[in-house]
């Protein structure tokens, strides 16, 4: 230890008074190197802030190519996570050492830093020089907590700035506003010459505000600088940084990009450094913001901050966009979001939703059906015949009522015929009288009472005639064979009729006539000689067909709409049918569109109710 003092005294020199990370990660590296007999090269990996990846902080004696046949121990060492050491074989002396190092800050088990030695020894030596790295890894763990610490105290205050920032954003009602004082924060904020903040509007770059300047003319040459290099980070979809000193070059990723509208703006503004920062929400690009410096490029902290700042204005920016949207701006987006849908990519649920609709629309529109104007019915005989009170009477007797059926001559009723028969004999009687008043008169040649007599005697013989016919006529008979429709004494015996009063109404069987009441909005479908089904309540299981022999012009109103009387005949009429039934037919009127079939009766009313409001 003697031979290594004057060797290690200036390393540790380095090692106590080193300010940064970086410079005590290579002191720290150079004494574990010096303590390590045989040590031909080693590196200090530390997982980087930025990527997720391990970089190398500190190479020992210097970075070279060479350092790669250190990656087969590293990466194992991250498989395994602990440590791995790939001992000399007899042809090779060389061992490779691999050491991870995991602190308590962060979760169990996560590798955070790695040190990796290719040493020339074996045996014994190997555990030796894992002791050596074991007992100074404390030094590296008290160094890589400091940075930890140093990295979160950086990240607190980057993001109390940006908070600060974006404070100024949600102050002011409209975005106009909003953006232009945001400008003049974020131009003071990085020492710059000149801030614009642009805005997407469907792919196209609308500038809002520029630093310094209330109001700008949008076609001059700078503001169209401007909308050009926010178009190119656009379509880039990322961060583009353009410097005089790197021209054609991207310093944020280190590699070439064309950038030719940055280089313009800066040509035009005299600026030296010109980056946009495009404001992504989710996957979509909502704006972007330009800064320029006039030489210094903008660093790795200051770029993280502008990170974090575009992640908290992008949502604001769509936000207020969304809300400051007029009516027409509101349904002209909603139509373009439904478009996208259609004809953009992805979201096969709603284009195959659309395909199966324009079938199922064409259909409709072209698929002819058989259009039946539907209307009330009713069943009504083809002949009714009323049995009518032939004198003022009462009721003797009832032999049928409504529903019965009767055959030609059946018995309906009797009406009380005593006093008729008193009638009878007393004109009979008289009849007589005369009649031996008249042979009288003859036999003593009386010629003017021959005339009285004879004319009494006529007269006597007529009333008799009358109260005879009276009596034949007080037996109501069926004029034919039929079924009373409606008529029921046999709950008014003894009751007075009057002459002409309707007793039964008697209607012939198997011969019916179909009455439809078609609304007025159909009835000009309709015409002679159409023909129809017909289902009745009582034998709805029977569709019957029938066709229309009569088409009348004459309206009924009938709960608030009109009807007009359509009669029709039927082809066979079952046994169960009866008068009276009713039930629903409809009329075949010939092929229509379904869609017309579907909206012909709300287009006629918009027509009318059109027509009724024109002036």
């Amino acid at each position: 230890m003697a031979d290594q003092e004057p060797i290690n005294k200036p390393v540790w020199d380095a090692f106590v008074a080193s300010q940064s990370a970086e410079e005590r990660c290579n002191s720290w590296l150079t004494l574990v190197c010096g303590r390590i007999a045989g040590t031909r090269a080693a590196a200090v990996l530390v997982e980087s802030m930025e990527a997720h990846t391990f970089v190398p902080m500190a190479v020992w004696p210097q970075a070279s190519a060479d350092m790669g046949r250190l990656a087969e121990v590293v990466e194992e060492t991250l498989r395994e996570r602990h440590a791995v050491v790939h001992a000399a074989l007899e042809d090779n002396d060389v061992s490779r050492i691999a050491y991870p190092l995991m602190l308590g800050q962060r979760n169990e088990g996560v590798v955070e830093c790695i040190v990796a030695l290719e040493v020339a020894c074996s045996g014994a030596a190997l555990d030796l020089a894992l002791r050596e790295i074991h007992w100074g890894s404390a030094w590296l763990a008290n160094l890589l907590g400091g940075r930890q610490l140093e990295e979160a105290i950086r990240s607190k205050e980057r993001m109390g700035s940006v908070l600060e920032t974006m404070a100024v954003a949600l102050r002011h009602g409209k975005m106009q506003l909003a953006m232009f004082e945001l400008a003049n924060i974020l131009r003071r904020h990085f020492d710059g010459t000149r801030v614009a903040i642009g805005r997407i509007d469907h792919a196209e770059v609308r500038l809002l505000a520029i630093s310094e300047a209330a109001t700008f003319e949008k076609h001059t040459s700078m503001v169209k600088a401007y909308v050009n290099a926010m178009r190119e980070a656009y379509d880039l979809h990322r961060v583009v940084q353009s410097t005089a000193l790197q021209d054609g070059a991207d310093a944020v990723g280190a590699r070439i990009l064309k950038i030719p509208k940055h280089d313009d703006l800066r040509a035009i503004s005299g600026a030296g450094v010109a980056l946009s920062q495009p404001l992504v929400m989710g996957a979509q690009c909502v704006g972007v913001v330009t800064l320029e410096r006039a030489s210094k490029p903008f660093s790795t902290d200051e770029l993280a901050w502008l990170d974090a700042f575009s992640a908290l204005l992008a949502p604001v920016v769509e936000q207020r966009k969304q809300a400051e949207r007029g009516v027409l701006g509101r349904v002209e987006d909603d139509a373009r979001a439904l478009l996208e849908k259609f004809f953009g990519p992805r979201h096969l649920i709603w284009k195959v939703s659309a395909v199966l609709f324009l079938c199922l629309a064409l259909l409709v529109v072209v698929l002819p059906l058989d259009y039946r104007v539907t209307a009330k019915t009713v069943i009504e005989g083809e002949v009714q015949r009323v049995a009518a009170a032939p004198f003022e009477g009462f009721v003797g007797a009832a032999y049928v009522r409504a529903g019965d059926q009767v055959k030609f001559g059946e018995a309906l009723a009797q009406l009380d015929d005593r006093e008729l028969r008193i009638e009878q004999v007393r004109w009979d009687s008289e009849r007589k009288q005369y009649s031996n008043k008249l042979r009288e008169a003859r036999a003593t040649h009386d010629l003017t009472a021959v005339q009285i007599v004879g004319a009494q005697q006529e007269q006597a013989e007529a009333q008799l005639k009358l109260v005879t016919e009276k009596i034949q006529r007080a037996r109501l008979t069926a004029p034919f064979d039929g079924i009373v429709v409606s008529g029921d004494l046999s709950q008014k015996i003894g009751a007075p009729v009057q002459v002409g009063e309707k007793l039964f109404e008697i209607a012939p069987l198997q011969s019916y006539r179909i009455i439809l009441q078609v609304d007025e909005r159909e009835i000009r479908h309709v015409q002679v000689g159409q023909e129809g089904y017909l289902v009745i309540t009582g034998i709805a299981g029977e569709p019957l067909p029938f066709r229309v022999f009569k088409v009348t012009p004459v309206a009924t109103a009938q709960e608030g709409r009109n009807f007009f009387r359509v009669e029709a005949s039927l082809a066979e009429a079952p046994l169960r049918l009866r008068p009276g039934m009713e039930g629903v037919g409809k009329i075949e009127v010939g092929s229509r569109s379904l869609w017309w079939i579907l909206t012909h009766t709300l287009g006629e009313w918009l027509i009318l109710k059109l027509w009724t409001w024109l002036p």
